[in-house]
């Protein structure tokens, strides 16, 4: 596993490969397979996002109440066409929630890095398969770029709430969308870095404060600005523009600041959210709610 963009990069302007294929041909080595069988692996990943996707139930709420049915809400406003977004953030929007709910409701889903962020990757790839008309077999492409990502990050910071706070998760999983995308969008490795780091740049810091510990509220609408942020990132960096600090160091300084979070703000339910009177009256009488 690639412990920096910089490695990537250079295998890419060396090989002539693009970072897909290098994040591939790391994944053959490490699971003994061959190009083949590993990106049929990544396709049957891809179309469990796709299937977690067609299979949310409106009608659901979470044991705890806390969250369900929201996701119907956001695509009735984007069927209306009074989202100011306009139509293709909504889907994103919507597809986000959907997934982050039918999380918290037991369905199943992709943890993409984490289940708390799972919403992040679907909500953007899946929305641009469909309303851009890109390829499946570009999808899966823009899949491993991604995981090469997330592998960067794991290897450099961490991609878990509990060690990092939030920007380990939704964080994480914004910038390894927004490295996918900008792949997407024709962008080289330089591009990709660039675009990843911008989105964790936007999020560095960002407390994991879940009300009564649970993987819901605020966990789930946090996918949708992880998604709409990822999409602002790559076109940033697609035009040009280039995150003045470097990639790598970008999250260096996300190890930085997830070790000196507090740990009432990693994943503990005891501060930020989770410590307000509305939020400690969730926790204290849960199944009331």
């Amino acid at each position: 596993m690639y412990q920096s963009f910089q490695e990537i990069i250079n295998i890419e302007k060396t090989s002539g490969k693009s970072f897909w294929e290098i994040v591939r041909d790391d994944d053959c080595k490490e699971m003994e397979l061959t190009a083949q069988e590993a990106f049929q692996r990544m396709k049957e990943m891809y179309e469990a996002m796709q299937n977690a996707d067609a299979s949310y139930d409106p009608a659901l709420s979470s044991a705890s109440g806390l969250v369900g049915r929201d996701g119907a809400k956001i695509a009735a406003a984007r069927e209306k066409d009074t989202l100011l977004c306009g139509p293709f953030l909504g889907l994103v929007m919507e597809k986000a929630i959907k997934m982050g709910e039918s999380n918290a409701c037991m369905k199943r889903i992709v943890a993409a890095p984490t289940a708390g962020s799972c919403g992040v990757l679907p909500a953007v790839f899946l929305s641009l398969e469909e309303a851009k008309g890109y390829p499946e077999e570009e999808m899966v492409k823009a899949l491993y770029v991604s995981a090469g990502i997330g592998g960067i990050i794991a290897q450099r910071a961490s991609v878990s709430g509990a060690a990092g706070g939030c920007q380990a998760e939704i964080g994480a999983a914004s910038a390894m969308a927004a490295g996918g995308v900008a792949y997407l969008l024709g962008g080289d490795g330089d591009t990709i870095a660039h675009a990843a780091a911008l989105a964790m740049k936007n999020l560095l810091g960002l407390a994991c404060d879940p009300v009564a510990g649970l993987v819901e509220v605020p966990c789930v609408k946090r996918n949708v600005i992880g998604a709409v942020n990822a999409l602002t990132s790559a076109d940033l960096s697609n035009a040009g523009i280039r995150s003045k600090i470097p990639p790598d160091e970008v999250f260096d300084a996300m190890r930085s600041v997830g070790r000196m979070l507090p740990e009432d703000l990693k994943e503990t339910g005891k501060g930020g959210l989770a410590a307000t009177p509305t939020g400690i009256a969730f926790r204290d009488n849960l199944k009331t709610f």
